[in-house]
């Protein structure tokens, strides 16, 4: 399997080149240079197997040639052996034929996990084997940072530094990051947006000079490898209720398009995905995008679901080189005039191409509280912030007929309620409880760094704090 860059100056490459590269040099994003395919019979075999068993069998097409599929079944076991249900990501009945999949069961308590503990596993591998070390910078609007301090700690081969956006995340979120106390873990505080510390993190990566005098990698979804676990949850829900015989359609809260991304990869794959609704919060560029063709980075406005509180988002360059038919020079045109302008537009069939999967949907902080309280009432079912803007979507496209009845549709739960305890508190009176394993967060203590969200402060964090 070889890998090519969406700005077409780069590749192809193999997966672990990809993997450790991160974002490609041409400053594109990686995809296979064909979507691997499973025809019905394979997806069939499939059905009710155990998680990590369709996880390496689906992760194990993108690697092919270089991770087999023994060895992937090795690693998505040990990935996945202490997340907290027997299911992984289990799902659950609402009402309607709408459905929750629980994607919080992983350590940190958010759908991060899914793919950064196989992540962490896969650079583990790939730079024993070939005697190196790496740096691995991200950023985070909450759960990736985390997740990967979580599943990075203490790594032999690899220093790892999260750059968050300062009292622009909860303090749960905050908490998560700044207690991972092993050598080789930074959480860095930036004055900033998520947009500003992402912004940091490519231009470093530009810097192809520091990049490799480093071994600069990334964790973020602009990694392809972050995005081939995501591919799972997708399949083993679809196949529960009735793939490949019947389409299903999934609810997505959407920030960085990374998670939404890996359902149309699902549905490249071979699932029989009917529609991808794309919820956004108040920060709603992907919202506008889809229902007029433009792209147009406005202010973030921070919100109650923070993790989506994004006006770049990253992983749509990925739809976009799709839409536009792979042609790499019309994607780093594109991409040029959004850097430059802050927008750029889409022609009407190329728009109407999109909407073949994708519908918007767009929830404010109001209604988020109201799905909160609506859902517990009625459901018994407690969800965060970014969950509940996504069973509102799923219960908004029911309602008006967009989706027919006899379609089920899967709203990704993406963060346990506990992250977000003020919030659902506003909505039902409950603070929720963290669980055990985390019962003492906020008494943990704090190690974390303070910086500018200008490029060269970060490398000069970097450089003085990064392992020899």
């Amino acid at each position: 399997m070889k890998y090519i860059s969406t700005r077409g100056k780069d590749g192809p490459i193999g997966f672990e080149d990809a993997l450790l590269s991160g974002l490609a040099r041409d400053g594109g994003l990686y995809l296979p240079v064909d979507w691997p395919r499973l025809d019905d019979d394979e997806w069939r075999q499939l059905k009710g197997r155990p998680y990590a068993e369709v996880a390496a069998r689906i992760m194990s097409v993108f690697t092919d040639g270089e991770i087999t599929l023994e060895e992937m079944t090795s690693l998505a076991r040990d990935t996945y052996a202490d997340f907290a249900h027997p299911d992984v990501a289990p799902l659950v009945e609402i009402e309607d034929n709408i459905h929750v999949c629980e994607l919080f069961h992983g350590p940190t308590i958010a759908f991060k996990d899914y793919a950064m503990q196989f992540l962490s596993r896969a650079f583990d591998r790939a730079l024993e084997a070939r005697g190196k070390r790496a740096v691995i910078l991200g950023a985070t609007s909450g759960d990736t940072g985390s997740a990967a301090l979580e599943a990075f700690q203490g790594r032999d081969f690899v220093d790892i530094f999260i750059l968050f956006p300062e009292g622009r995340v909860s303090p749960i979120q905050q908490r998560q990051m700044t207690s991972v106390i092993a050598d080789g873990a930074h959480a860095i505080a930036v004055d900033g947006d998520f947009d500003a510390c992402q912004d940091a993190v490519k231009a470093l990566f530009r810097d192809l000079e520091f990049r490799d005098r480093m071994g600069l990698s990334a964790i973020n979804s602009i990694n392809w490898a972050r995005l081939m676990p995501q591919i799972v949850y997708y399949a083993t829900s679809a196949l529960a209720l009735g793939a490949p015989e019947r389409e299903v359609a999934f609810s997505v809260p959407t920030g960085n398009f990374g998670n939404i991304f890996a359902g149309y990869v699902a549905r490249k794959m071979g699932l029989p995905i009917k529609t991808l609704i794309c919820a956004s919060n108040r920060n709603d560029i992907l919202t506008r995008f889809f229902t007029s063709g433009r792209m147009e980075r406005r202010r973030v406005e921070p919100s109650f679901s923070p993790s989506m509180d994004i006006q770049i988002s990253s992983n749509f360059e990925r739809l976009l080189f799709e839409l536009l038919d792979r042609d790499g020079e019309a994607v780093r045109s594109q991409m040029q005039k959004f850097s430059e302008t802050g927008e750029f537009d889409v022609s009407p069939d190329i728009l109407d191409r999109a909407r073949v999967l994708f519908q918007p949907f767009r929830l404010d902080d109001a209604g988020t509280v109201d799905e909160i309280k609506h859902s517990y009432a009625s459901a018994g079912i407690t969800l965060d912030p970014h969950s509940a803007i996504g069973v509102a979507a799923a219960r908004n496209a029911r309602a008006e007929g967009s989706i027919e009845a006899s379609v089920p549709i899967v709203a990704l739960a993406c963060a346990h309620p506990a992250k977000f305890p003020s919030v659902v508190e506003k909505a039902i009176g409950i603070a929720p409880a963290l669980p055990p394993h985390l019962s003492d967060l906020m008494e943990r203590e704090e190690r974390m760094h303070h910086c500018t969200s200008q490029p060269e402060a970060i490398a000069a964090l970097l450089e003085a704090e990064r392992r020899q």
